[in-house]
């Protein structure tokens, strides 16, 4: 059985810069944003490099209801892995393919087009890949952590 090492996706650092964009208030404050007034930024180190990433509302890192999005190139892959807490994708343009289990076989996807939507329920092993550049809208309660099944596709622990 492989060790599995849990990471924060999104660090206090990486909340602190982003959550500026006007997405977050006081707990219960009302949002509403154009898509021009998010903040897009590098995405937390438990992502590969290449994606965009940007806090809607509330606070990722934190117990609570939060949405973010993620902006990605053709391609990008999220290796297999889990959350500790449900996890709600909706596609909001381009094409995102995701499958179920422990190993990232493309041709076990299912594709997701914009106004598709995923749930995967805690600790459940899934993985996923950008058919095209694509924006997904990602929400759930927090803390929202990444476990990697193979902890060698952690971002985080590659060396650099």
């Amino acid at each position: 059985m492989r060790r599995l090492v849990p990471t924060l996706v999104v660090s206090a650092a990486v909340i602190a810069g982003l959550a500026t964009a006007g997405a977050q208030g006081p707990a219960g404050s009302h949002v509403a944003l154009t898509p021009a007034e998010l903040k897009w930024g590098n995405p937390p180190p438990s992502l590969k490099p290449g994606a965009q990433f940007a806090v809607v509302a509330g606070n990722p890192g934190e117990k609570g209801l939060f949405t973010i999005r993620l902006r990605m190139p053709a391609g990008y892959r999220v290796a297999p892995h889990w959350h500790p807490t449900d996890e709600h994708v909706t596609v909001l343009s381009g094409v995102w393919a995701v499958g179920m289990g422990e190993t990232f076989d493309e041709k076990a996807m299912k594709e997701l087009p914009a106004g598709g939507y995923g749930a995967m329920p805690a600790e459940m092993r899934h993985f996923a890949l950008a058919k095209t550049e694509v924006v997904v809208q990602v929400h759930g309660l927090g803390p929202f952590v990444v476990n990697y099944v193979n902890p060698a596709d952690d971002p985080q622990h590659r060396p650099k």
